[in-house]
């Protein structure tokens, strides 16, 4: 018995976190919709981002900013995602799209009814110092979720992420001794493992 659906929207970086979960949970993709201009040189690709802080289409975790592009266009991607593939079980983001997974879970938590997810996994996510987002950071998230960080992550450090912990009531917590990536070995999926199964058990009883 898996969860059914969950949606992930971030990079495809998750091969090894899909097979430790292939009994779980099955995983669809869908990809932000803004580009960035510069190329991902190590595999030739374009890169896709879920909201500009700069102009120029460019984004800073670190910078306080007034501006905000792309943001509008990322929640309607998902939205469509949900219509045209869901619904879905839960939500899972890395990096940018864990903080993207954030704001929908905060969404949901204030009422909107186009989203209805019943977990959320964030992986190296942060707090948005984007003034366009602080309404969503107001009321605390009360949907189950599991957060996940690296001891060494220089992109997103551990502590921008513990900080992002502070606007959901009993987040789960999972930490791993490397850096800005998703994690898949035995600890981590142990844990990720445990954290599905409340879910699996739930539909198992609702059938």
């Amino acid at each position: 018995m898996d969860t059914g659906k969950m949606q992930k929207p971030s990079g495809k970086k998750t091969g090894s976190l899909r097979k430790a979960l292939k009994r779980q949970a099955e995983f669809v993709y869908i990809d932000a919709p803004n580009t960035i201009p510069v190329p991902d040189e190590e595999n030739g690709v374009e890169q896709l981002g879920w909201w500009f802080s700069k102009p120029n289409n460019c984004f800073n975790a670190r910078e306080e900013s007034t501006f905000c592009e792309g943001y509008d266009e990322s929640v309607q991607v998902i939205v469509d995602a949900i219509k045209e593939h869901g619904p879905f079980d839960g939500i899972l983001g890395f990096s940018q799209g864990a903080s993207m997974v954030g704001f929908i879970c905060s969404l949901q938590c204030q009422g909107d009814a186009r989203f209805n997810f019943d977990f959320a996994i964030l992986v190296a996510g942060f707090k948005s110092v984007n003034s366009f987002h602080k309404s969503l950071y107001e009321r605390p998230v009360t949907m189950p979720t599991l957060h996940v960080f690296g001891d060494t992550d220089n992109v997103i450090p551990k502590e921008m992420s513990e900080d992002l912990l502070t606007y959901f009531v009993d987040p789960q917590t999972v930490k791993h001794p490397g850096g800005h990536f998703v994690p898949a070995s035995s600890p981590q999926k142990k844990v990720y493992i445990e954290f599905l199964n409340t879910f699996v058990q739930k539909k198992v009883a609702e059938s």
